[in-house]
């Protein structure tokens, strides 16, 4: 649902307002408000919203949310907008909350192995700031070096390594967060523990900026891993047997820093994308470990991968191991590349999923993606961290708008996921995208429930309104 201006007229006086307020920090610039009707989702809203608030401040933000309140004015909370499920869109009559310039690091406690942040803050820039210290944040998104850690905290972001290191809400052990009114609260702990009443620390991550506005984030840091990385670079004849082996190693207790699954598909695009041989239809298995154990992991790893028919290359050179890791973080450019080129003769977009399944499950869900494939004559390209069973099959498909087919065949993926034990997301989040599935998963008294929740938390529904809940 969106929500009109209380004025009723063309959001003027709502700009007004804001401008009054904020001042410069207000935008109203054509190229700004389109830039905001899209993410890395591929979807787009349909118009462009009333203005682009650049918040710099807590207050900022507070004075934002009481103006929106006063007039009944959605408000789109959205860092650097590389989500993939279409959270931070925004459209007609609807305040953007830019929190990208909110992009401190306010303080580093080397002896609490915490960090404060606000918002804005690169995902990446963060372990640059504490080279030196010993420490590091360990989410690791694939989009790390252009997401920012307000936005990772929102959606739940996971990443490459969360099989060993965890995902983003383990990280994360306080926030201060403005509520739709202006209110601010502040949330959570400094010390390692910490149970005091409800957790609402919990609540909010994940909450895709339907509870309220993330402003400052207290995260916890690990200290780096000693020892020498070691990489695995294997191929398989199928991705069935590559998902089967992934799953022997975890069952052997090895614990790699990174495990990741590429089908014959993903690993075709990203060829050409990077201008590698060919592979013949082979699938890839990328491994790495690290720690002390790394050496014995790695070769654990490598033996199970060999058992099974892979073919491996084990390297600890850190720049040949960065190579191996380059065809995996390349599996999204390339989507977006083919996307790219097709465009240009009128067709080809992308519809980039995510589910996630036990990882004894995983080769199952490999195998119902074919099935989907087959059935619906589509080409789905997938990824999937192995270490954790989270699968981000890609739809290509002709054209800007996704087809009819398409969703009925993202909506028997997501069948096929809950039926395995899985969830309809992994790390995404819901957004736009799959909030017409939500209720299968949750069942109709826990979404009744999130939604009683979340008329606590914002009674007027103005923080981004339509996402998240059918």
């Amino acid at each position: 649902m969106v929500i009109q201006p209380r004025d009723g007229g063309d959001g003027a006086a709502v700009v007004g307002a804001l401008r009054s307020a904020l001042g410069d920090a207000v935008s109203v610039d054509t190229g700004v408000l389109d830039a905001a009707r899209a993410d890395k989702s591929g979807h787009r809203s349909q118009s462009a919203p009333l203005a682009v608030v650049f918040a710099a401040s807590i207050a900022d933000v507070q004075a934002t949310l009481r103006i929106a309140t006063a007039h009944r004015v959605p408000v789109v909370t959205r860092g650097a907008g590389t989500g993939l499920a279409g959270g931070s869109i925004a459209g007609a009559g609807e305040i953007v909350l830019s929190t990208i310039r909110m992009n401190r690091v306010l303080e580093i406690a080397p002896a609490d192995e915490l960090a404060v942040v606000e918002p804005g803050v690169i995902n990446a820039d963060l372990n640059v700031a504490l080279e030196g210290h010993g420490l590091w944040f360990a989410p690791d998104p694939a989009s790390k070096a252009i997401s920012t850690i307000g936005g990772n905290i929102a959606t739940g972001a996971g990443g490459l390594l969360c099989a060993k290191y965890g995902v983003t809400r383990e990280a994360v052990l306080g926030l201060k967060v403005v509520r739709s009114d202006g209110a601010l609260l502040e949330l959570g702990h400094r010390s390692v523990k910490g149970v005091t009443g409800l957790d609402l620390t919990a609540l909010m991550i994940g909450s895709e900026g339907t509870l309220g506005v993330i402003v400052e984030a207290t995260v916890k840091l690990l200290p780096v891993p000693s020892g020498t990385a070691w990489t695995i670079g294997s191929w398989f004849a199928d991705v069935r047997t590559a998902a089967a082996a992934s799953a022997a190693i975890t069952a052997a207790r090895a614990r790699p820093a990174v495990m990741e699954l590429l089908d014959a598909r993903a690993v075709e695009l990203i060829g050409a994308y990077l201008g590698l041989p060919a592979q013949g239809g082979r699938a890839y298995l990328l491994v790495q470990t690290d720690g002390s154990a790394s050496e014995s992991e790695a070769a654990l790893a490598a033996s199970i991968i060999t058992e099974l028919g892979g073919d491996a290359s084990l390297t600890d050179d850190p720049d040949a191991g960065e190579r191996l890791l380059s065809i995996r973080r390349a599996f999204h450019p390339a989507m977006e590349a083919y996307a790219l080129v097709q465009a240009a003769t009128g067709t080809g977009s992308v519809l980039i999923e995510d589910v996630a399944v036990p990882r004894s499950r995983l080769a199952e869900m490999f195998d119902a993606i074919s099935g989907i494939e087959s059935r619906h004559d589509l080409v789905i390209p997938t990824v999937a961290h192995a270490g954790d069973g989270n699968l981000h099959p890609n739809f290509l498909f002709s054209g800007d708008v996704v087809p009819d087919r398409v969703w009925s065949a993202a909506g028997e993926l997501f069948e096929a996921a809950l039926a395995l034990g899985g969830t309809l997301t992994g790390e995404h989040g819901i957004g736009l995208l799959k909030k017409r599935w939500l209720g299968d998963e949750l069942g109709s008294d826990q979404l009744a429930l999130q939604r009683q929740i979340k008329d606590v938390f914002d009674p007027l529904n103005i923080l981004n309104p339509g996402k998240v809940f059918p």
